[in-house]
């Protein structure tokens, strides 16, 4: 593979941060994503600090999961989208802007000016079936793995399981 097969992306060290489209707190929804085809995130539960959820909804066909970190199914996602993945949707649009959250779902939005209600409103009408909960458990480590990054201390030095990242002046031979 030449150069010239590599793109800017590929060839640097760092990934290109999309800054929030509005700034966000993080006590209720501290990780959300567009990822795997889902947007998924950690929701914290409204009655117990020690107990989070792992929610998602699936592009194309809205189909959602929720359950707790230790896979307990959501009481309230039973049939329906439950309050977590509510609060998701509304964080993700927080974070990545309705637009960018609508065209990742698949979802057609009229409004001239999308939000959280307008995507959710278009998702639920689709009557979307109870998804698959089995990715909760990579979602969970992955907001486990982010959580680690906040207990090192500030180093410019390079973290060694991030050595898989191509320097920014490599060249594939």
């Amino acid at each position: 593979m030449g150069d010239g097969a590599l793109s800017v992306w590929e060839k640097s060290s760092t990934a290109r941060v999309v800054p929030s489209a509005r700034p966000r707190k993080l006590a209720k929804v501290p990780f959300v994503e567009l990822a795997d085809g889902r947007l998924q995130g950690v929701v914290s539960s409204g009655s117990d600090i020690g107990r989070v959820y792992v929610s998602s909804i699936e592009a194309g066909t809205y189909a959602f999961a929720c359950s707790t970190n230790n896979n307990r199914p959501c009481g309230g996602a039973r049939g329906m989208f439950c309050n977590h993945i509510r609060a998701l949707v509304g964080e993700a649009v927080l974070q990545y802007g309705a637009e960018r959250v609508a065209r990742y779902l698949k979802v057609e939005v009229d409004a001239a000016e999308p939000d959280a209600h307008s995507v959710t409103s278009v998702m639920t009408a689709a009557r979307p079936a109870q998804g698959d909960s089995s990715a909760a458990a990579q979602v969970f480590s992955r907001f486990l793995r982010h959580l680690s990054y906040l207990e090192l201390e500030p180093t410019t030095d390079p973290l060694p399981e991030m050595q898989w990242f191509p320097t920014t002046r490599a060249v594939a031979a």
